[in-house]
């Protein structure tokens, strides 16, 4: 089976999306440990930045390896992406996602956080009908889009009450979720260029680089000791990264933006799961409810796509009779 058609068959993107997202929601746990290990404090943005740094950049070059072994590299007729729209796309996807995200949290809540990067998924929809006209947003997808945002809501506030305050954090958290947003469907479009896991990989070092750069200014590049278990913590969240990344790069190359973005709002929910079982954090039994939610979403978003499939040629056809 082609890659592409895995990726476009429902199956495909059913466990593809949830794969990547899974990912992503195991690092929310170990990175916490990850802190915890280096003595990393909620308050040290720079030294956030420099271990992220760390992280992207690893990621990126594991994937680039990894496309240099299948000989993705080579051109195959297509032009590779030049370096300045490389440098861009690290800088949105990567860089700035991150650079804001762990500043925000460390003048956020976890409620916060949660429900902030959460709405990655509204821009991310709102991204892609400004660069792409095709994009269809029908009341179906709005209703299935409110009710993911409405699951995340729920477990926020079961798991820490009803606590929201605007500030400077908040503020950080959205601009986090609107580079991640945007970059997303941005490495949609360059994707047409240069194959998913090589371009993965670059934009990543790229973005890495840049964290790197960032946090050294006040930490320096090695504010911390790596012992086996810091490399093992630090291998396991660049592996999670890449394989996350190019998982979900890989969706969104052959798919409506539309019609998987509602997969993003499973990352905190099972980050908070996976919280439980490694931190051993408590867990409300709200969460059940969450899920429910996000998954009704997600549902309601890919049946109205194939109803809408389905009635194009029968209209076509009731056209071609009249």
């Amino acid at each position: 089976m082609k890659a592409e058609t895995w990726f476009r068959h429902p199956a495909g993107i059913l466990i593809s999306s949830a794969g990547a997202t899974l990912l992503w929601g195991s690092a929310l746990p170990v990175i916490k440990i990850s802190y915890q290990h280096f003595q990393i404090d909620s308050k040290n943005v720079f030294g956030e930045w420099v271990f992220a740094g760390y992280r992207f950049a690893l990621a990126g070059l594991i994937l680039m390896v990894l496309a240099t072994l299948m000989g993705q590299t080579r051109r195959n007729g297509r032009q590779p992406l030049s370096l300045p729209r490389i440098v861009r796309l690290g800088f949105i996807q990567t860089f700035m996602q991150y650079l804001v995200l762990y500043a925000g949290l460390s003048f956020s809540s976890g409620i916060e956080g949660s429900i902030l990067v959460g709405s990655t998924s509204l821009f991310q929809i709102l991204s892609a009908r400004l660069m792409d006209k095709t994009e269809g947003l029908n009341p179906a997808k709005w209703f299935g889009l409110l009710l993911g945002f409405l699951g995340i809501l729920v477990m926020g506030f079961a798991q820490q009450g009803v606590q929201f305050h605007f500030g400077f954090g908040a503020v950080l958290l959205l601009a986090s979720a609107v580079f991640g947003g945007f970059g997303n469907v941005l490495f949609r479009q360059e994707s047409a260029h240069e194959s998913v896991i090589a371009l993965t990989g670059k934009q990543m070092f790229a973005g890495g680089l840049g964290l790197l750069l960032v946090g050294a200014v006040r930490s320096g590049f090695t504010p911390f000791h790596f012992d086996a278990k810091g490399w093992l913590l630090l291998g396991y969240l660049s592996l999670l990264s890449a394989a996350g990344f190019a998982l979900w790069n890989t969706v969104m190359k052959y798919n409506a933006v539309g019609k998987v973005s509602l997969y993003l709002f499973l990352i905190p929910v099972f980050g908070v799961l996976l919280s439980s079982i490694l931190l051993d954090e408590r867990v409300s039994a709200w969460i059940g409810l969450s899920l429910v939610m996000v998954v009704t979403g997600i549902i309601i978003v890919n049946r109205s796509g194939r109803t809408r499939r389905v009635k194009e040629p029968v209209q076509k056809e009731v056209q071609r009779g009249l």
